[in-house]
């Protein structure tokens, strides 16, 4: 299944993609794309309704977050061989884990608004894992089983933020904007494997990303695994995985960095596209 939250913002209507095309109307089966709905049991639930049946959704609205109340967003550095390379820093022996702000997360399609005093922002083309079931101390071999599904991330960046204004990661990756997820929920069982899946960037038409989800150092399985030991992954919690080579940062012979007024085209195969628009901040 293909799940969504269609409306504005704060008044997300939960969706799913119909076999048709169109957007159906899950507000009569469940009340959003969040929580219980994405538990094993709730995606269950989704699955038994008569789609067909549900009302249409008028495709011109806009696409929210594809899930909601994310308690967590949990995400992975340099957890690509290429990327690590690219940025002259070592293969990392365990995963790199640092947390961005539940409140940069927006729609798929939304504006992403550069912050005040920005210097040098970037972009970075993710998989999202969504958790279904809470994991505490998961072995490796079930983790997927805490998967409800996977969505595109892209997850922005303020680099002078990041790593020239000391202290941790978090401060440079949690601006307002900076975290569109979507545009859907992809269910685990149409995600055949999700370390051969094909992804990009487009800003302004130029493909700066172009890699695939095989160079990822540590795997969907194992990040679940790991992270379950150090903190409890609870339904709706989103595990953003890393990235691929060609960020802005790692452009030579000179960086590049996002400008108002641009245009990034974000997508993974078989999860779906998003298209953001760059704006400069205005009090």
């Amino acid at each position: 299944m293909k799940l969504l939250r269609v409306g504005p913002k704060g008044a997300e209507k939960p969706a799913i993609l119909h076999t048709d095309g169109t957007y159906r109307d899950l507000s009569s089966v469940v009340p959003d794309i969040a929580g219980d709905a994405i538990t094993p049991e709730g995606l269950k639930t989704i699955a038994a309704a008569n789609h067909g049946t549900l009302p249409v959704l008028d495709k011109a609205q806009r696409i929210g977050p594809c899930v909601g109340r994310v308690g967590k967003f949990i995400c992975v550095g340099l957890n690509y061989a290429d990327h690590a390379a690219e940025t002259n820093m070592p293969i990392p022996a365990e995963p790199i884990l640092f947390m961005k702000a539940t409140s940069a997360i927006i729609g798929p399609n939304d504006d992403v608004i550069l912050p005040k005093n920005t210097l040098k922002p970037d972009w970075e083309v993710e998989l999202g894992i969504i958790i279904g079931k809470e994991a505490r101390y998961v072995d490796e071999k079930d983790a997927m089983d805490h998967v409800a599904g996977f969505c595109v991330v892209n997850d922005l960046s303020e680099r002078h933020f990041q790593t020239e204004r000391g202290g941790q990661w978090t401060k440079g990756k949690s601006a307002d904007t900076f975290g569109p997820i979507g545009p859907w929920l992809v269910t685990r069982d149409e995600v055949a494997d999700p370390q051969n899946l094909k992804m990009g960037l487009e800003v302004d038409g130029h493909a700066y990303q172009n890699g695939s989800t095989k160079t990822m150092i540590f795997g969907v399985q194992h990040l679940v695994h790991y992270i379950s030991q150090f903190m409890s992954l609870q339904p709706g919690d989103v595990i953003s995985t890393g990235t691929p080579p060609g960020v802005g940062m790692g452009i030579k012979p000179e960086a590049i960095w996002l400008k108002p007024n641009q245009t990034m085209h974000v997508w993974i195969e078989g999860l779906g596209d998003q298209t953001q628009r760059t704006r400069a901040y205005s009090a």
